[in-house]
């Protein structure tokens, strides 16, 4: 039985622990709540791993180069394949806002005000990126401070040369071991994956998303359009690859994406997924992914542009097509930075709706408005984002000669 279980592909098993979570959800209720914990220690066990993770399989990849040269190009091209998917990303949930107009006859006077944080200046957010104290940044799992001081560190092992061989042997050691817990702990994923849904469905129902339905649809159509015409655009049109085996070797990161609504807590599966399924070498993979995480939000982008032209709808504010602009512009920017945390699309969403005129007491009512319903989004968003992390990882190592076709192509025997 056990034996059948563990020879089964992870996918399946997380597929299943799914539908189960949900089942078990709606039989037990309330009660379902009692097992929560075992998601919780499912995403303490990942969220362990990420910051080692990060640093030690990215100095290394940084070492692997060779060269700070090519590590140039991989930056540039990945900064500008996030960018533009996410700008891509705000377009398309515009446009289908604008299309559908979830928010005409939409009273969100009943939600409850909520009051957030005020969010980081994008200046200040910059500046963090250096850390003061990396020992500090490590500890406080500092991602964008983390990969920054993982780059110099990879970067002054490359130029000492000979000299730094054993540090950079130490790290490449490191990588390999910090991998195999990562496979450890993916063994675990489908058991936290069903506590986390089983929790989900049972406090908040399977139906939690029928009250903002219009809006809800738009979202979910806008994310399954940017999955399929960009990211699949980017692998079968400009890449020449199939897409269709592309997102078949993917669906373990997917389906931890969707269950943990945090990029960075899918991390340690992405990375494995990039490797393993994808053929994607170390020095893309490890630099490409960690990045994505932090400033890849193609499913926040959509989620923030739908919400944004349905909370002006909803309060009977005319848009013309500068506020659009601004909106897209505004969200393209802010996304650099946003936790890739549950809900972190809240304190974006806050600062967009700020631009365009939304006063704070009507920020706190939309929030509160979307708040019950924000969770199930928040899985579907997270899913996109993800996909992107991988779309972009495949397209770069592909340009740099960083990935085993071959591996790309076999047959997954799905």
């Amino acid at each position: 039985m056990f034996k059948f279980w563990f020879e089964m592909k992870l996918w399946k098993r997380i597929l299943i622990a799914l539908v189960l979570g949900v089942i078990v959800g709606q039989i037990f209720g309330e009660g379902a709540a009692n097992i929560k914990w075992i998601g919780d220690l499912f995403i303490r066990l990942i969220r362990m791993i990420v910051v080692p993770l990060i640093f030690v399989t990215l100095v290394s990849g940084v070492v692997a180069m060779g060269s700070p040269k090519k590590l140039g190009s991989i930056g540039l091209k990945t900064l500008g394949l996030y960018l533009g998917t996410t700008a891509i990303a705000i377009i398309i949930g515009l446009t289908l806002a604008a299309i559908v107009q979830p928010g005409n006859g939409v009273s969100i006077s009943g939600g409850e005000a909520q009051t957030l944080a005020e969010a980081m200046p994008l200046g200040e957010r910059l500046m963090n990126i250096v850390p003061e104290n990396p020992v500090k940044a490590l500890a406080e799992a500092d991602i964008l401070a983390v990969i920054f001081f993982a780059l110099m560190f990879g970067v002054g092992i490359m130029l000492a040369g000979d000299k730094a061989k054993p540090v950079g042997d130490v790290m490449s050691s490191a990588a390999e071991v910090v991998l195999k817990i990562t496979h450890i702990i993916m063994e675990v994923a489908p058991f936290g994956v069903f506590a986390l849904i089983a929790s989900v469905t049972g406090t908040r129902g399977v139906a939690v998303l029928l009250d903002v339905a219009p809006l809800a649809g738009t979202i979910v159509a806008g994310c399954v359009l940017h999955v399929l015409l960009t990211h699949g655009s980017l692998i079968q049109v400009v890449l020449k690859l199939p897409a269709v085996r592309f997102f078949k070797d993917i669906i373990d990161a997917q389906l931890v994406a969707f269950s943990t609504s945090s990029s960075s807590a899918t991390m340690p599966v992405t990375m494995a997924v990039a490797e393993d399924n994808l053929g994607i070498k170390p020095p893309v993979a490890s630099s490409v992914i960690p990045l994505g995480a932090t400033i890849n939000m193609d499913g926040t982008a959509i989620y923030v542009g739908t919400v944004a032209v349905f909370t002006a709808q909803s309060f009977g504010i005319e848009l013309g097509f500068a506020d659009y602009a601004l909106i897209a512009l505004t969200t393209t920017i802010a996304s650099i930075g946003t936790a890739a945390v549950p809900s972190a699309s809240l304190f974006l969403l806050a600062g967009v709706l700020g631009v365009m005129g939304i006063t704070a007491d009507q920020t706190a009512i939309v929030v509160g408005f979307l708040l019950p319903f924000d969770r199930p989004l928040d899985m579907v968003r997270t899913t996109v984002n993800v996909t992107g992390d991988l779309a972009v990882s495949t397209a770069v190592a592909v340009w740099e000669d960083e990935i085993d076709l071959d591996e790309f192509r076999r047959d997954p025997n799905i």
